[in-house]
C-alpha cells in the first residue's frame, strides 16, 4: 500500500466531500466538515501542504480506511 504523503488542502476537502462530509463553516484558516452520524467534526487547515499527522487523524475521526483514502483521493 502507498504512503500517505503531505497534499494540499483543496484535495484533502475534496476527498471528505466525496465521501459525503458536508462543509459546516470556515473557522479562521481553517474547514469544518460535519456528517450525520458523527460528533466530533473533521477540522482541515488551509494549509499548502497538510501534514500527515493531521490527515490519518481526520481519517480516524471520519473512520475511513486507507485503502478508501486511497480510492478517493484517486478520483
Amino acid at each position: 500500500m502507498s504512503k500517505i504523503q503531505p497534499i494540499h488542502w483543496r484535495r484533502l476537502a475534496r476527498v471528505f466531500e466525496l465521501d459525503a462530509w458536508q462543509l459546516q463553516r470556515t473557522r479562521g484558516d481553517h474547514l469544518v466538515y460535519a456528517k450525520e452520524g458523527f460528533i466530533r467534526p473533521v477540522v482541515i487547515p488551509k494549509d499548502t501542504d497538510v501534514q500527515v499527522f493531521i490527515i490519518v487523524n481526520n481519517l480516524k475521526t471520519a473512520r475511513i480506511s486507507r485503502a478508501r483514502y486511497f480510492e478517493l483521493i484517486a478520483k
